[in-house]
């Protein structure tokens, strides 16, 4: 059995706004007030890695949580799916020494990959330069639960930016 003291901090963060337990002005004119109960669940730690193993990381994030599958070119030919997360629930566990940068376009992304196997496991990303986007299909599955895909349209990044800046919030 752990120690106490070996086991993860429980922080709770909101996953999931759901409309069924949002406030409304009025029952019969159903005018949202804007107050929504939230959903909150304790973070895990989720490991994970490239496909040689040089690069292992861990981050902190929920069981369940949402995230995104972007269109754009180099997402789609990477099939990298975002889980975005603040900068301070991340964590290079080992391969710093294996990590190659990337970069194109404005050069704000960071895109790191493995010299040995070249995955991304993940990266800096431009819409959240302040947090990392890790690749979900890169993490052990033991500590993942409901991860809801969502699509995002990064062909036309430029316009659909502004919906992922709050991701790396902590």
């Amino acid at each position: 059995m752990a120690s106490a003291a070996s086991k993860s901090p429980v922080v709770a963060v909101p996953v999931a706004i759901r409309p069924g337990n949002c406030n409304w002005i009025s029952s019969r004119r159903r005018r949202w007030t804007g107050r929504c109960q939230v959903k909150h669940e304790r973070l895990v730690n989720h490991r994970g890695n490239c496909h040689c193993g040089e690069v292992r990381f861990e981050v902190q994030a929920p069981r369940r949580a949402k995230v995104q599958e972007c269109n754009c070119s180099i997402c789609a030919r990477t099939g990298f799916v975002h889980l975005i997360v603040p900068k301070d629930r991340f964590r290079l566990l080992h391969g710093k020494d294996m990590l190659q940068t990337y970069t194109f376009n404005t050069g704000t992304a960071r895109h790191l990959f493995c010299r040995r196997c070249g995955i991304k496991s993940f990266y800096i990303p431009r819409s959240n330069p302040d947090g990392y986007s890790v690749n979900v299909r890169c993490l052990e599955p033991e500590t993942i639960g409901d991860f809801i895909v969502e699509a995002f349209d990064g062909q036309n990044w430029e316009s659909n930016a502004g919906r992922l800046r709050h991701l790396s919030d902590a």
